[in-house]
């Protein structure tokens, strides 16, 4: 019978196989937009790591939504995933949330969260807030002292963390850090921001967005404008994703490819490696778009 089935060209179902079984290779990766560098970045992570040992990875656009989130769980219960990778933060105060946790705490696969999370998870994140005051500190240290600051998406934990690190630094500096423009994490939130900024006079002596992709909006806006940057006005963001270095954009190092390897390292460690907590460390990157103020 192996045999007649080898002539066939047979091969037994993976579905079948994980129905049966209750578990499949699979691990999902869900993301807040498929788009961004950041999470090309942490999906390329878990992928080199899972890939190699022969598991599917399955990439999720949840568009930073929690009801997204949930589709996505429960269809990844359906196939009996192994693992589930949350690689954006949530937002804490959403209606949603409550049936999310119920949801994850139901799929049986082992749960890695990249960032803070409103349900149970093995952690493995970075320090937002640490890497917003360490670059805000570094545009001090250059003599600049009106300093802008671009916010993330509205009620994202990481926003709110990277905000505080700004207000952090500025604090310890004795300057007011009430100089904040709406934005979000996409290129096009910045662009506006940074038309926005055009409107003030004088022009703030810096611009500290919350994320790459924010900075590079304001930046092009700003050279679009004929303003010289950083002859006039510094500009610099948080990540290191690839366009940042393109630009030679001044930002903080998240070693991206580590976050989405180290979790799923975790999930194929299985009851080997128990739950808790990875802090990854950050790394100042200054380049080309800051200078010190004349």
């Amino acid at each position: 019978m192996l045999a007649a089935a080898d002539d066939l060209g047979y091969a037994p179902s993976a579905l079948a196989q994980a129905l049966v079984q209750r578990t499949s290779r699979i691990i999902g990766v869900i993301v807040n937009d498929i788009v961004d560098p950041y999470f090309a970045e942490i999906a390329r992570g878990v992928e080199d790591v899972a890939g190699r040992m022969g598991y599917l990875v399955m990439v999720c656009n949840a568009d930073r939504r929690p009801e997204a989130e949930l589709e996505y769980v429960r269809a990844l219960r359906e196939y009996h995933a192994l693992g589930i990778v949350f690689a954006g933060s949530g937002t804490p105060e959403n209606a949603a949330n409550a049936a999310l946790d119920a949801e994850v705490g139901a799929a049986g696969a082992r749960v890695v969260a990249l960032a803070q999370r409103e349900f149970p998870a093995h952690l493995v994140h970075v320090d937002n807030a640490a890497a917003a005051f360490e670059v805000t500190e570094h545009l001090l240290s250059l003599g600049h002292r009106r300093i802008a600051f671009v916010d993330g998406p509205e009620g994202l934990a990481t926003s709110m963390q990277r905000a505080r690190g700004f207000e952090a630094a500025m604090g310890a500096a004795g300057l007011p850090g009430d100089l904040r423009l709406a934005g979000g994490f996409d290129f096009e939130s910045g662009v506006a921001a940074g038309g926005e900024l055009l409107g003030t006079r004088p022009l703030p002596d810096a611009v500290l967005a919350a994320n790459d992709e924010a900075a590079i909006g304001v930046l092009t806006a700003l050279r679009h404008a004929g303003i010289d940057v950083p002859g006039e006005i510094s500009v610099a963001g948080i990540d290191d994703t690839r366009p940042a270095r393109f630009v030679e954009l001044t930002t903080v190092n998240l070693p991206l490819h580590d976050l989405g390897a180290v979790a799923a390292r975790h999930i194929l460690a299985g009851a080997d490696e128990p739950a808790g907590e990875v802090v990854l460390p950050h790394r100042l990157v200054p380049r080309r778009t800051t200078s010190r103020r004349a």
